[in-house]
């Protein structure tokens, strides 16, 4: 029985299985990674909602309450589902993902509290997804060299 050769990690992941393919010893994300990726920085950022709707409230009332305790528990899902995460992605893809919840939040400020929104505030969350995209694509974004590309020695 000998070795085939590297096969892509199948992770289970709720329901579905997320895999990460391996190309020269180096994990590649897949769109459906970023999307599952996405989802749970959406989560986390539900968590502010929830802040803002209890600032709203008489400190320590029954809705304070009610909103702390929601709150907690975005949080807590948000802490297990991260986890799960950075088992199979690297952390510094994760990360970065994790910026783009300033794109998240700005959305539920503008949907739900009818925030306004400012040229620098799009302009900061565009180079904040310029920057994500940089990292997502493909081979090479984490600056080292592609192992199976070769110099040829001659400058």
């Amino acid at each position: 029985m000998g070795k085939s050769g590297p096969r892509p990690a199948a992770y289970a992941f709720g329901k579905e299985e997320m895999s990460v393919e391996k190309k020269n010893g180096k994990k590649r994300l897949r769109l459906k990674d970023i999307l599952i990726l996405q989802a749970v920085i959406i989560i986390y950022t539900l968590s502010s909602v929830t802040a803002k709707l209890a600032s709203g409230q008489e400190p320590f009332s029954a809705r304070f309450l009610l909103f702390y305790l929601a709150e907690l528990l975005v949080l807590g899902v948000y802490a297990l589902l991260w986890q799960q995460m950075i088992k199979r992605i690297e952390l510094s893809v994760a990360y970065t993902n994790r910026a783009m919840a300033l794109l998240w939040s700005l959305l539920w400020a503008v949907i739900l509290f009818h925030d306004r929104v400012t040229v620098k505030n799009a302009a900061g969350v565009a180079l904040v997804i310029l920057g994500t995209v940089i990292v997502n694509s493909g081979d090479g974004a984490d600056g080292k060299k592609d192992p199976g590309k070769e110099e040829d020695g001659n400058a």
